[in-house]
């Protein structure tokens, strides 16, 4: 399974751990991904989605319908159909 959000693409990045003497390792910093199931009442479908914390607190805001609505407009392939 890859560490990829659905909704916002966003996905592990690279940088240093640092050390109190300054010497530094590569580390990946991870996204926060959830396993969520969503239900559509405007199309009447369940989704299950992988999604970092971030676009859960964009559905919790604007609805899902609204904000795969928006997302679908942007150009963005979420993988769900919408009617």
């Amino acid at each position: 399974m890859s560490k990829v959000c659905q909704l916002t693409g966003k996905r592990p990045i690279s940088g240093n751990n640092v050390s109190h003497s300054n010497a530094k390792t590569r580390r990946r910093f991870l996204p926060n991904l959830h396993k969520k199931r969503f239900f559509i009442p405007e199309t009447g479908q369940w989704v299950t989605m992988k999604i970092c914390s971030t676009a859960l607190r964009s559905i919790d805001k604007m609805g899902i319908y609204a904000y795969l609505k928006k997302l679908e407009r942007k150009g963005v392939n979420t993988g769900v159909k919408l009617q």
